[in-house]
């Protein structure tokens, strides 16, 4: 069966919020003034909020209505909730009257497609059942999935093969199934820091699986957030600072299927083959779901075209190498 690794980034908000103990609901007061820091479980994935409010009690709220949200768009983009909008969909092949949020990012993963010229597709899920089963057997190749099993999943692999309306989203093929583990955690962050801008609020860190910052730390400088090393997982590498943008981080090593570490989860729509060009990849975006899905996308990418996508949406790309060496795209 698939290992299930500790994913990306660390975050560092100040030496002052590190190690704090929660208080109930998993809310904490940091000694920075004004700031309550929330850290738990979404989506899977640790979670962090830290949040600039005068009023420690109205602040608290707002924790609350947030972590609501997240729980509301769990029911919509969650593989493992048998009653989850997405599980239906890929049961059925289609959906009518399909929650709003699911046409939405169906729709925003499209143009990530597009964009990428088809390295980001969610319909992928079918190369994810493939790997799982193949590995979850004692007799696996160590080869990995056979050339006959391959072409059958990836033929199930095409975005524009979904149909999206706001009345109903359709397969055209019979046996497709999508997954939104690419991005649907920069969604949810940025669902977030909407919900947050709404009431007001101008200083926040969001992290739901991806990270976005609102304004700045409450000192005045940035917020501060560690890139994960992919060679020793825990250990930062490398921190860049975050004001009103937004960083995911994506790498094979997040989720590998095999003990020897070749087989992962992020899968070429085309060949059905996993990728091996980089350790990671971490994009600086003005959104966690672009974020979250253009990192993703350029695992699978070569480097020239990583350059011109990172000039072209004037974006920040942080990539490291086999061998361990880091370059930054545009240079």
């Amino acid at each position: 069966m698939p290992r299930l690794l500790t994913r990306r980034r660390f975050i560092t908000i100040s030496a002052a919020a590190a190690g704090l103990p929660l208080l109930p609901r998993g809310i904490a007061a940091a000694a920075a003034p004004q700031l309550r820091v929330w850290r738990g479980v979404a989506l899977g994935a640790d979670a962090v909020l830290q949040i600039n409010h005068p009023d420690p009690i109205a602040a608290d709220r707002l924790i609350e209505r947030a972590l609501a949200e997240v729980a509301r768009l769990e029911r919509v983009f969650s593989l493992y909730r048998e009653d989850s909008a997405i599980r239906l969909l890929n049961a059925a092949g289609s959906l009518s009257d399909p929650p709003a949020d699911l046409v939405r990012i169906l729709s925003e993963s499209r143009e990530f497609s597009r964009l990428t010229g088809g390295s980001f597709d969610v319909t992928v899920q079918p190369l994810w059942q493939l790997y799982a089963y193949h590995f979850s057997r004692p007799d696996a190749d160590p080869e990995g999935p056979g050339a006959a099993e391959l072409a059958r999943a990836v033929a199930l692999v095409d975005h524009d093969a979904v149909k999206v309306a706001a009345g109903s989203i359709r397969f055209r093929r019979a046996g497709m199934a999508i997954t939104l583990n690419g991005i649907a955690q920069g969604y949810v962050t940025d669902r977030v820091a909407e919900l947050l801008l709404a009431s007001g609020l101008s200083r926040a860190l969001v992290d739901m699986g991806e990270t976005r910052a609102l304004g700045e730390h409450p000192s005045g400088r940035p917020w501060t957030v560690g890139l994960e090393d992919p060679r020793h997982p825990g250990v930062i590498a490398e921190t860049i600072g975050l004001s009103d943008r937004a960083v995911a981080t994506s790498g094979g090593y997040g989720t590998q299927f095999d003990e020897a570490g070749r087989f992962n989860h992020i899968f070429d729509p085309l060949s059905g083959r996993t990728s091996d060009k980089y350790l990671s990849i971490s994009v600086i975006a003005p959104t966690a779901t672009a974020a979250d899905a253009l990192s993703t996308a350029a695992c699978l990418l070569r480097l020239e075209d990583i350059r011109a996508v990172a000039s072209r949406l004037a974006i920040k790309v942080h990539l490291v190498l086999p061998d361990g060496s880091r370059l930054v795209q545009p240079a």
